[in-house]
């Protein structure tokens, strides 16, 4: 049976410690897998999906980013990054865990898989480190257009400017997130945008570490880091023979119902990347790793894997 055990580290900003969740294979080790999670969630969200890796020869890992899950260990940390180039810092962080990790599992491929949030992190990785991973997997992402991406940062800038990078803002929030459930007939609730498995739903609700109003600075980092991913010369700047898998549902409303994602995948594609692929599962929503098919995403995950490693 896989094994699960957690540990932290320091983080790049030189202030906090980062928790890792860790699942290991009890034989032998086919490679690495490291999760960048979402936005208002954390990484014991992912502990199935890991145990399913780790059953299948990978180590399994990931943090919970600053301001989420066990890395908050004040209240004023949650949902909150860094007085300034917060997304520096957690692209600075996953790199500063895959190298210990190199360290303790040489020899073996290293796999990236970011979701949502953590999608958005996993392309700056890729061109911030080219070649550090050897595959990647993302999902749940999205490739909003530019009026929309310097909107969004020009309100993250302005609302922290005037009230503080700790401020939590309802108005940007809902700016954010208020939209997706739009397009479903007669949500049941306000987070049916996630998955259509009404258990995973109401558990995510139930959940204080899930949810929350992230801070003012945390939108205005993050928006940077998703004007940085969709300028197109930045791509080119990802070492081109890492096989990439972008992997949606098609009512995925972050990705704009498979639109976004397309375009992103698209533009993975003029950057020169020579081996891209894309998956788009009819009526799943943004957290396809929940969704009530997910042990066919699991599957075609793992054959992915087999496929290019």
């Amino acid at each position: 049976m896989p094994s699960f055990n957690d540990f932290y580290f320091n983080s790049s900003t030189g202030k906090n410690r980062i928790h890792v969740r860790r699942c290991v294979p009890d034989g032998d080790i086919r490679g690495v897998v490291q999760i960048m999670h979402g936005i208002a969630e954390y990484i014991n969200r992912y502990d199935d999906f890991m145990s399913f890796l780790a059953s299948n020869g990978f180590v399994a890992l990931g943090t919970d980013h600053l301001g989420h899950g066990k890395s908050i260990e004040k209240p004023e940390q949650k949902g909150f990054f860094a007085e300034k180039n917060g997304w520096d810092y957690i692209i600075k962080d996953e790199e500063i865990l895959r190298l210990a990790m190199k360290h303790t599992y040489p020899g073996v491929p290293f796999i990236l898989f970011g979701h949502s949030m953590g999608s958005f992190m996993a392309r700056t990785h890729l061109i911030r480190y080219p070649g550090a991973f050897d595959a990647a997997i993302i999902s749940g992402t999205g490739n909003q257009g530019a009026a929309l991406v310097n909107g969004g940062l020009f309100m993250g800038n302005l609302v922290t400017s005037l009230k503080g990078p700790h401020h939590y803002s309802k108005f940007l929030n809902n700016l954010a997130f208020g939209s997706y459930n739009k397009i479903y007939d007669s949500p049941r609730t306000e987070y049916d945008w996630l998955t259509r498995n009404t258990e995973a739903v109401d558990k995510y609700i139930a959940d204080p570490l899930c949810g929350f109003i992230p801070s003012c600075s945390l939108f205005r980092d993050m928006m940077t880091g998703v004007k940085f991913i969709t300028n197109v010369d930045n791509l080119r700047a990802m070492k081109k023979d890492i096989p990439v898998y972008f992997m949606s549902g098609d009512k995925d409303p972050v990705g704009e119902c498979g639109k976004g994602v397309k375009l992103a995948y698209e533009n993975f594609k003029k950057a020169g990347m020579q081996d891209v692929s894309i998956k788009l599962y009819k009526d799943g929503r943004h957290e396809m790793l929940n969704e009530i098919n997910n042990q066919e995403v699991y599957a075609d995950i793992l054959s992915w894997i087999n496929s290019r490693i």
